[in-house]
């Protein structure tokens, strides 16, 4: 059952990503990743393969949680990194998530940040 699960997560993540690369113009790519315990979102350059800025809960500074308050604050700090390195336009990959609760704080707070998607 587990094995399935997993698969039908693969499937929706890479119908996102292929979306996102037909319409992202070359634009970084905001990708998010969440569990239970933890989320965490980097800004990927995919042309050249490198990740530009990253924010993750696991990091001291944001303590221990994964709720949306924490969301939010991975999403600032994340934008704040990403326009320090010279990054206002991005893409936007839920990752297969729903656009709800953590994943869409984390998006809210980016955009007020300065991020552009």
């Amino acid at each position: 059952m587990a094995d399935h699960k997993k698969k039908q997560q693969s499937s929706r993540a890479g119908r996102t990503r292929g979306k996102i690369k037909r319409v992202g113009g070359g634009r970084p790519r905001l990708s998010v990743f969440r569990s239970s315990k933890n989320i965490s979102a980097q800004i990927i350059d995919d042309l050249a393969g490198k990740t530009i800025a990253s924010a993750s809960s696991l990091e001291k500074e944001f303590g221990k949680g994964s709720d949306t308050d924490a969301a939010a604050k991975i999403g600032k700090v994340l934008a704040e990194r990403a326009v320090k390195a010279g990054v206002k336009d991005v893409v936007f990959d839920r990752g297969g998530y729903i656009f709800h609760g953590r994943v869409k704080a984390l998006a809210d707070a980016a955009r007020e940040a300065g991020l552009n998607f």
